[in-house]
């Protein structure tokens, strides 16, 4: 890629960031009209479809769906822009293993006063990622940054 054409880039969060005021803005309105327990099921199932999605979309851009081109796409889309800050536990061809320690996407989605929305917006979608990108790897995550941890910590595994 050329100095011009990374200059042009969108990170991720970059991403998340233009996208997170008209997207909240959208799920309160539809909250008021049809009811928030509505709401949010239609808003689950459009975020589900659209992570799936992606998750087939970066595994055809990255030229797989392993581990290894799920480090990649941790580091260099999702933790692109120092996003994320990342301790790697275990990486191997049957597990990736890491905490979050830093995550921007939470400052972020807490700066725009929409941080209740932040673990549907952004956290839920990495489960249905995986749905797309390789319904063989399973991602156990038992706590959020977003969620009031002081640690995300995925476990990716080859499913037996």
């Amino acid at each position: 890629m050329d100095k011009k054409e990374s200059d042009n880039k969108i990170t991720h969060l970059k991403c998340r960031e233009i996208q997170a005021p008209i997207v909240s803005s959208l799920i309160k309105a539809f909250a008021d009209k049809t009811g928030y327990d509505k709401a949010m099921e239609i808003v689950k199932q459009v975020i589900r479809e659209d992570a799936i999605l992606s998750g087939r979309t970066l595994a055809d851009k990255y030229g797989g769906n392993t581990l290894i081109e799920l480090s990649k796409i941790v580091n260099e889309v999702w933790a692109s822009d120092e996003a994320l800050k990342i301790e790697i536990l275990k990486e191997d061809e049957d597990e990736l293993c890491f905490n979050v320690n830093s995550c921007k996407y939470a400052d972020m989605y807490e700066k725009l006063g929409i941080k209740e929305l932040g673990c549907l917006l952004s956290c839920s979608r990495d489960f249905w990622f995986m749905e797309g990108f390789n319904p063989e790897i399973e991602l156990i995550r038992t706590k959020t940054i977003m969620g009031g941890s002081e640690c995300c910590d995925f476990r990716y595994v080859k499913k037996v």
